[in-house]
C-alpha cells in the first residue's frame, strides 16, 4: 500500500504517512511535546495581563491535528508533566504548576485530543473545517485558562476575560488563519504524490 494510499484513507492523519510503529509513536509524541515547549518560548508580553502571547498554543493545535487525539493529547499531557516536573519549556522559560496561567496548559492538553479527534473525521483537510476546528480548539484552552486565571489571581470573571482572554482574539484569528491554509494544503500535496 502507498504512502499515498495510507494517508488518505479515512480516519488518517498527517502522522500515519509515516510507517506504523511503537518507535514512531513515542518519537512523535515527544517531538510534539518538544515543539509545544519551544513555541512556548516565542513569548511576548501583554500589557495589564500575567499571560503572554506565545506561539505555544498554535503549536498545542497543531500538534492535535497533525498526531491525532490519542498522541496529541500524549504529547501535550508530556509537555505538562515535564513543566511541572521543572522543565523550563512553559511561555518564557517558566515551569511548575503554580503559575496563573497554568490553566492554558491543561486547556491545551484537552484541546489537543478533540481537534484531533476532528482531524480523524477529516476536519484538517478543508480550510473552512480547519478554522472551525482551530477556533474550537482555542475555545476549549479558553474555557480552562481563563476560570483558572480568575481563581490563580484572585480576579473577578471580568477582569479575567479582559487579562486573559481579550487581548488574544485577533491573534487566534490569524492561528487559525494559518491553520486552515496550512493543513488542508499538505492533504492536497500528498494526494498528488
Amino acid at each position: 500500500m502507498s504512502t499515498a494510499t495510507v494517508g488518505t484513507r479515512p480516519g488518517a492523519v498527517l502522522a500515519d504517512l509515516l510507517p506504523a510503529s511503537r518507535v514512531r509513536d513515542a518519537a512523535l509524541v515527544v517531538g510534539g511535546a518538544v515543539l509545544t515547549g519551544l513555541a512556548a518560548q516565542l513569548s511576548v508580553p501583554v500589557p495589564h495581563s500575567p499571560v503572554p502571547v506565545t506561539g505555544q498554543t498554535f503549536a498545542a493545535l497543531l500538534v492535535g491535528t497533525t498526531l491525532g487525539a490519542r498522541r496529541g493529547f500524549l504529547s501535550l499531557a508530556l509537555y505538562a508533566l515535564a513543566g511541572v516536573a521543572g522543565v523550563p519549556w512553559f511561555a518564557g522559560g517558566a515551569s511548575g504548576a503554580g503559575m496563573v496561567s497554568f490553566g492554558y496548559v491543561l486547556g491545551m492538553l484537552l484541546a489537543s485530543a478533540v481537534v484531533g479527534a476532528l482531524a480523524h473525521r477529516g476536519a484538517d483537510r478543508s480550510p473552512l473545517r480547519m478554522a472551525g476546528t482551530m477556533i474550537l480548539g482555542e475555545a476549549i484552552i479558553y474555557a480552562v485558562g481563563v476560570p483558572y486565571l480568575a481563581v490563580a489571581a484572585g480576579m473577578s470573571a471580568s477582569a479575567a476575560i479582559a487579562a486573559g482572554l481579550s487581548p488574544y482574539l485577533i491573534g487566534d484569528a490569524l492561528k487559525a488563519a494559518l491553520a486552515m491554509g496550512a493543513l488542508p494544503t499538505a492533504w492536497k500535496l500528498v494526494s498528488k504524490r
